[in-house]
This record gives C-alpha cells, structure tokens and sequence, in this order.
C-alpha cells in the first residue's frame, strides 16, 4: 500500500434541478471519504483495474440544488500493486504448477520493492509467449477456478496483468524459469531514469505485445505514452526502441516504410 493522498473533490451543480450521489458505503464502520466514479479517456471507459467491494462503510446522499457546489477532502489510499495483477499471477501459480514436484509449492514472497509469486515447475512454452499462447498443465483445476472467478478468461491473464501494471506506471513484470520452478515478479513504481537497460526493453517487449494481441500497433508514441515521458524525451524512447530491436524482440511491422517517424512495430514472433 502506498502513502494516502489528499485531494478536493468538488461538484457544482450547472442544472435547473437538484441532484444526490452517494458518499460513503452501505456497510460496516462509517466511512465519509469513499466515492464512486466511472472515468473516460478518448471518449472510452476505462478498464476498472480496483476491486469491486470499494463501496464498503455508512453512506449518506447529499443534495446539490441548482448553482450550489458541493466540496469536500478525500483520502486515496493509493496501492502500490494493481489487485487483478496479484489475483492473476497467484491464480497461473496455483494452476501451472506441477505436482510430481515433491517437497515444493506455490510461494508468495513480498519485499519491500517487490511482490515474487512461484510454482515448482518449468512451462511448456517460452515466457516471451506467455501474453499469446495458452497451456494449462492442469486444465480441470484451471476450469474449476475460471468457474469461480478466481481467474479470468482463458489466455487473458498475463494481458491484464502487463495492462494493470502500465497503468499503475510500474516496470514489466518479470517472468523467471529455473531449473525447477517459475517465477512472476512485480516491482514497485520506478521512474524512467531509475530503470536499467534490460527493465526498459521488457517494457518495451511487453508493451509491443500487448499492443499486438489488442490488433494494434506499437509507435515511439504509444512506447513514450506508457512511460509517461514527455516530447522532449522523445531520443530516449527511440533508443529504447533501437535495444529492443537489437536484442531481437522485436521488428519493424513494415520494413519497407521510409519515414522513421511513423514506424510501427510488432512482437518478433507476429
């Protein structure tokens, strides 16, 4: 969990009838700085990473009459991991481990720069196709937990996991194989400078990825929106760009076009 942050939430009511909302929840101890909201960004809803049961404490339903603004501090406890993230990483553990191997289970480790999540067990394919390719070693136990949405769709966790972890602005997770187990790590936000020459081309691997599977493309754009970095940064984005390529992660979508500028990519294997 990281530190709470203080904000204004203010809303002025612009009609010609009064309106309430609710403010707080419906259960247990009282809460009067929880609120419920829907967000938008170019026109589209965006993916409600949080948890459903956020609603929770005494609520009331203040009125707002016309010309009237009603205002008020809220405390955002802001987490430093995204909770589907987690849900996924330890849901793929439970239902990729291999049980012929004895003396050894799923391990949930929590450091204070990182969460790591293993299972004994190496996977049947590649972690650099974990995001497009799907093999279940115990595919019964996989549909049970489908069945009770401990899990997601089929193939589709490591995309909400790579997803949720671009919007909470934290470096790609990591996905390890050792001799005899697999490990997903998730790491604590870090600005752009902070990370190292193999942390930004997995982002860039992964974020090239997730573009692909969504039927779209990577640019300098879309890497430099996902890093949050601004226009002036625009030569470190490139060169991040140029590692990856070099290391073969990736390749130019159209190798015949001219302009850089508007250069897309693709995963190498696409």
């Amino acid at each position: 969990m990281g530190k709470p942050v203080t904000v204004t939430l203010r809303v002025r009511n612009v009609g010609k009838k009064a309106f309430s909302f609710d403010k707080g929840g419906r259960n247990r101890a009282a809460r009067d700085n929880q609120f419920r909201f829907t967000a938008e960004h170019d026109g589209k809803p965006v993916i409600d990473i949080s948890s459903t049961n956020n609603h929770g404490g005494l609520s009331v339903a203040p009125i707002v009459k016309p010309g009237e603004v009603f205002e008020d501090e809220v405390d955002l406890k802001v987490k430093m991991f995204p909770e589907i993230a987690i849900r996924e990483l330890i849901a793929n553990a439970l239902i990729h481990q291999d049980f012929r191997e004895t003396g050894s289970s799923v391990m949930i480790e929590i450091y204070a720069d990182r969460i790591e999540i293993s299972n004994p067990g190496v996977p049947s394919i590649s972690p650099d196709r974990f995001i497009d390719e799907y093999r279940s070693r115990n595919e019964r136990l996989a549909d049970l937990m489908r069945r009770l949405g401990i899990c997601e769709e089929k193939g589709s966790g490591v995309d909400k996991v790579i997803h949720s972890s671009e919007v909470f602005q934290l470096p790609a997770p990591d996905f390890r194989v050792g001799d005899h187990r697999t490990s997903a790590v998730l790491f604590a936000h870090m600005d752009f400078e902070e990370m190292d020459r193999s942390a930004r081309i997995r982002a860039c691997y992964q974020h090239c990825c997730l573009r692909y599977v969504m039927n779209e493309k990577m640019t300098k754009q879309t890497l430099r929106e996902r890093f949050k970095l601004p226009t002036k940064k625009a030569e470190s984005v490139s060169r991040v760009i140029r590692d990856t390529v070099e290391a073969e992660k990736i390749r130019l979508a159209d190798p015949s076009a001219k302009s850089t500028r508007y250069r897309s990519y693709v995963p190498f294997w696409a």
